[in-house]
């Protein structure tokens, strides 16, 4: 079943809605279906029939960055070196947290509003847990380092990040140098450099 496509209004209603919620996403303001009609100048009917709830608004906004880290992770499965692989697409996964405002919520929750969240979720876990395996097939991770542990570790980093450093380009800096340092500490082969 294939849904039809909106008319120009409710696709131009449709595209103000989520563009204002990215604002206020982004300026951490906690999105509200009514505040956001308001900013929108649109009536309260109106995001409702979009959005049935702030959680499916907030999953829309961050499924273009999910669809860029899937389709950064199935590149990534390309590669033929596996750490290298994996440690790409453990940059580009903190990155994202540290400058997409409505990912870390979406990532970190426990149920999804919308089913495309949770195909691009499932193909996240995938990707990664993949990647992860080919290294430590590879003698190239230790070998207890479970895919369970890459999420809570990615998150903390990201935190981490977000507490010590000032503008976004200290933030991603700072993640990049505390990522190195975990990559470092998890490798069982002494680096090419």
């Amino acid at each position: 079943m294939t849904s039809r496509p909106l008319r120009k209004d409710a696709a131009h209603n449709r595209d103000r809605i989520v563009s204002v919620a990215k604002g206020l996403v982004d300026e951490g303001t906690p999105l509200q279906l009514n505040d956001v009609a308001r900013r929108a100048g649109l009536g309260v009917g109106t995001v409702y029939r979009h959005f049935p709830t702030a959680e499916a608004l907030l999953e829309t906004i961050a499924t273009t960055c999910l669809e860029t880290l899937v389709a950064h992770g199935e590149r990534a499965l390309t590669d033929p070196d596996p750490r290298r692989a994996l440690e790409d697409f453990l940059f580009r996964t903190v990155e994202a947290q540290l400058t997409d405002a409505s990912l870390p919520p979406v990532a970190a929750a426990p149920t999804d509003a919308l089913p495309r969240t949770t195909e691009l979720k499932r193909s996240l876990w995938s990707t990664g847990a993949t990647l992860l395996d080919r290294a430590r097939a590879a003698g190239q991770v230790r070998p207890d380092l479970a895919a369970t542990d890459v999420v809570p570790l990615m998150c903390g980093i990201a935190y981490a990040a977000q507490l010590h450093s000032g503008t976004a380009a200290d933030r991603t800096t700072t993640a990049h140098r505390y990522l190195t340092a975990l990559l470092e500490g998890v490798r069982t082969t002494a680096p090419d450099h």
